[in-house]
């Protein structure tokens, strides 16, 4: 094996007067391996990486030892840290839509990156430079990615460039923090084959920040386990995964939602006579929303981008909307709640089309649609108290005076487990999953017949999604709503969905029971959904990673 690239040692950081975030922290970076930090939201994974490269605020107090090619970096001057970044050791953000300025092009970034590593090149020689980190990034368009400005590009290519413009400086190490939190699973897919082909080819000894134990399984070679900023355990993924030696491991890996069937197999069978009550039973439930046909076309010329789209949405019930991005499911999901023009077909909602209701009609079945949106830090106002937000339903509709409204919001606190005095909080004063219940119950503010769920824990780590999610089915058999989950996540859309469909290109190519769909799919589409999900097992992991590639380009 390769002396370490990176060692690090006895590593502290401190914010002020504060208690130390990060306790003794020790791990090293070999060429061509991967090591992997995970833990909860708080456990010190992003300030231990971002400490290596003197990124944090001046506040942060860092003692220990950090090596990079034996030369020390803790008490390092502004000149040798800056020597460092980009030319030995690349980052990876985790959000590239808010890494990349958006009013400058992809290429004119990139080559600031290019040029802050002086090479010599003239300007015709850097363009050619950029394309070549464009295509080492697996994307095969660089002279038009290169022109175009962040918002054109999706979100796997704007990862993907971003992987570019770390690669800009030949670093020899590369940091990644969560590079595929809110994708979905293809492109999850595709841009953890690039990191494993980029440690192969160019040698980069990888340092690997995600909260996901199924990306673990696929691309790391050693995990390094972190809770509340102490290192808990440290090993080789085959061992750690197998046979985990620290409770708080057996937790994280515990809460890891499974694509396996309910039943325990992931090959069950699906008995005609089971699946016929299944959806007997499900027709017997009142019917809250039904759509007939629907086509979404934004602007006024093109191709509609959902088209002859059928739902039906039963009380109590659950149907998880599936496919990559681009494939339709959000704007569905704006469709049934009344907030993109219909151009076809019929939406109802408690028997009303919303295609031809107006005025109050129309207020009142929007009423009857409560969502929960993917990201809750950017959907609740940073202004007002989580109290407001929660309240912010009833005010537009008129639904209660302001003391019954305060006793509602204290009861869906409640509901949602929270504390009822935090109602005067602010969001920023609030973790991660708090903040999503507290948008779970603004949902639910109105006593919806429906609930839209959009992403509603793509960007949580596993304990949390787990506590959200067994919130969410808790809270659907006390008050009865049907459910739209809208997820790139099958194994969340196994665990609380009734029937699962799957839609690409804006169409449905397969529809069923979740067991049925799941277990045994009849598109190869679907397959190579299935094949692209990663689990937290780096065996089977290993074997579902060469079924997505050949499932890839079947379905292709």
């Amino acid at each position: 094996m390769s002396s370490p690239l990176l060692e690090v040692e006895g590593l502290r950081v401190a914010f002020g007067d504060a208690e130390p975030v990060v306790r003794d922290v020790s791990f090293s970076l070999t060429p061509g391996r991967v090591l992997a930090l995970v833990g909860e939201s708080g456990s010190g994974k992003s300030v231990s990486a971002m400490s290596v490269l003197g990124l944090l605020p001046p506040e942060a107090h860092v003692s220990g030892s950090i090596r990079f090619r034996g030369e020390e970096l803790v008490g390092a001057t502004a000149d040798q840290l800056r020597a460092v970044r980009g030319a030995g050791i690349g980052v990876v953000f985790q959000e590239p839509m808010n890494s990349f300025t958006p009013v400058l092009s992809i290429g004119t970034q990139i080559a600031e990156a290019v040029r802050a590593h002086p090479t010599g090149l003239h300007r015709a020689e850097v363009s050619a430079r950029i394309d070549e980190l464009l295509r080492s990034a697996g994307l095969t368009d660089p002279e038009r990615i290169r022109k175009a400005y962040p918002h054109e590009l999706s979100g796997g290519q704007l990862q993907r460039a971003m992987i570019a413009m770390a690669l800009a400086g030949d670093p020899v190490a590369l940091i990644a923090d969560e590079p595929t939190t809110a994708l979905d699973v293809t492109v999850q897919a595709g841009i953890l084959d690039l990191l494993r082909r980029l440690g192969r080819e160019r040698g980069l000894a990888v340092l690997l920040i995600t909260h996901d134990m199924g990306v673990v399984a696929d691309v790391a070679d050693e995990v390094l386990v972190l809770r509340r900023g102490d290192p808990i355990e440290h090993g080789s993924v085959a061992e750690v995964f197998a046979h985990p030696a620290a409770d708080y491991t057996r937790q994280l890996l515990a809460a890891v939602p499974s694509l396996e069937a309910r039943g325990g197999s992931e090959t069950a069978t699906n008995e005609p006579s089971l699946v016929a009550a299944a959806d007997a039973s499900r027709a017997s439930r009142p019917l809250v929303a039904q759509l007939r046909d629907v086509a979404v076309r934004y602007g006024r010329r093109g191709e509609p981008t959902v088209s002859g789209v059928d739902l039906d949405l039963h009380a109590g019930g659950t149907v998880g909307l599936v496919g990559e991005s681009g494939s339709g499911k959000s704007t569905i999901g704006r469709a049934l709640a009344g907030l993109v023009p219909v151009v076809g077909g019929s939406v109802e909602v408690d028997g009303s089309d919303l295609r031809t209701a107006r005025g109050k009609r129309l207020r009142e079945l929007r009423s009857r649609v409560g969502i929960v949106f993917q990201d809750p830090a950017s959907s609740l106002n940073p202004r007002q108290t989580i109290g407001w937000s929660i309240a912010e339903p009833l005010l537009v509709h008129d639904a209660a005076s302001a003391d019954s409204r305060a006793d509602h919001v204290r009861e869906l606190l409640t509901a949602v487990q929270l504390d009822p005095s935090w109602a005067e909080r602010f969001p920023h004063q609030l973790s991660g999953g708090q903040r999503q219940r507290v948008a779970v119950a603004r949902a639910l503010a109105l006593r919806p017949a429906l609930v839209i769920a959009d992403e509603p824990t793509s960007a949580l780590d596993v304990t949390v999604q787990a506590a959200v999610l067994d919130l969410l089915s808790s809270l659907q058999q006390d008050f009865g709503f049907g459910m739209l989950l809208i997820s790139h996540d099958l194994a969340v859309v196994r665990q609380l969905a009734d029937e699962v469909v799957v839609l690409r290109d804006g169409r449905v190519v397969e529809r069923g029971t979740t067991d049925a769909v799941l277990d045994d799919p009849q598109q190869d589409y679907t397959r190579m959904l299935l094949a692209a999900a990663p689990v937290a097992d780096p065996v089977r992991q290993a074997a579902r990673r060469e079924a997505w590639r050949a499932w890839e380009g079947v379905a292709s």
